[in-house]
């Protein structure tokens, strides 16, 4: 990703199906920024099948600092913010939401506490307005997996609201749903990060986009992640550890298949002794393991040596 780093900061706003609450938010943020100049405000309408498109054309025929990026379709709010970072030019980078619920007024705080020798300053939704069984419950427990997996203790990686210096999250390639897990992979590279405590408000406007099934999704990734952490480079040491724990299994099947045989020669019956068929398929287990890690090796390697690919078609932008 480049930046030319030409303004101060750069606000991020996934957009999707939020035509109600765009104005009032841009209001709050032109308030809240009313003493900074040098910032711009990019939207990623990621595919609104509303009038959300139309409400942003005519903020930015407003306000040049407002800028669009349009997807063709709905690519998801990792995505978009994909496309926000890789398109803003401001040295500190903000996304928030776009459904009203991040408070604008934070922006400033999150900024001045980069100023104290962090990277990253992390936004944490300590009083949170959302159901607390189908929203609230699931995050918590999410962030207590993600704090102990990745090493990088935070209580809300969920919160979209974070200020990130763009030097610290340059190199960084989004997919799936792992934009939640940012300061986490900074942190890996030796970024600081910090959390500071955020306004949370109700939902007044459209409807939440998330439930329960987001939950298994952030196990998937957070699954990715730690192995992206520890063996993105050497992926054979993973799969040839298991093919290698399969092949001692197989051994130690086999040798009981032989001992079995001197007690009495009927055990060597498949119908008798499930080991045997079990030494087998261990053997064959062992082997694609094996495989599958010399594969993966290859593929790392390509990975590496190639460019990268985007995960986002953008239709136009404006401004």
């Amino acid at each position: 990703m480049e930046n030319s780093a030409a303004l101060e900061l750069s606000l991020v706003i996934p957009v999707f199906n939020e035509e109600e609450s765009l104005r009032p938010l841009y209001d709050e943020i032109t308030s809240a920024l009313r003493d900074r100049d040098g910032y711009e405000v990019i939207f990623i309408d990621d595919g609104s099948t509303d009038k959300s498109l139309e409400v942003l054309q005519s903020l930015r025929e407003g306000d040049e600092r407002v800028r669009i990026i349009k997807f063709r379709r709905n690519f998801g709010q990792t995505a978009a913010m994909a496309a926000g970072f890789e398109h803003c030019r401001g040295r500190v980078v903000v996304p928030l939401d776009a459904d009203g619920q991040n408070d604008p007024a934070d922006i400033p705080k999150l900024v001045d506490k980069l100023d104290e020798g962090y990277d990253i300053v992390s936004g944490w939704r300590k009083d949170r307005q959302d159901k607390w069984l189908s929203r609230v419950l699931p995050s918590r427990v999410a962030n207590w997996m993600i704090s102990k997996i990745t090493g990088v203790s935070l209580h809300d990686y969920g919160c979209t609201m974070k200020a990130y210096r763009w030097d610290s999250i340059k190199e960084i390639r989004l997919y799936g749903e792992m934009h939640r897990f940012i300061p986490a992979l900074a942190s890996w590279g030796g970024e600081r990060v910090e959390e500071m405590v955020v306004n949370h408000r109700p939902r007044t406007t459209g409807v939440a986009k998330y439930g329960l099934n987001r939950t298994f999704k952030v196990v998937l990734d957070l699954i990715t992640v730690k192995f992206l952490a520890s063996f993105s480079t050497k992926p054979i040491y993973v799969f040839g550890g298991i093919g290698g724990l399969s092949g001692v299994a197989a051994m130690l099947s086999f040798f009981t298949v032989l001992w079995q045989k001197f007690i009495s020669p009927d055990h060597l019956s498949m119908n008798r002794n499930p080991l045997l068929l079990l030494t087998a398929m261990l053997i064959i287990t062992s082997f694609q393991f094996l495989l599958m890690g010399l594969l993966a090796e290859i593929l790392v390697r390509t990975y590496h040596e190639s460019q990268g690919r985007r995960i986002y078609t953008i239709e136009k932008i404006m401004g």
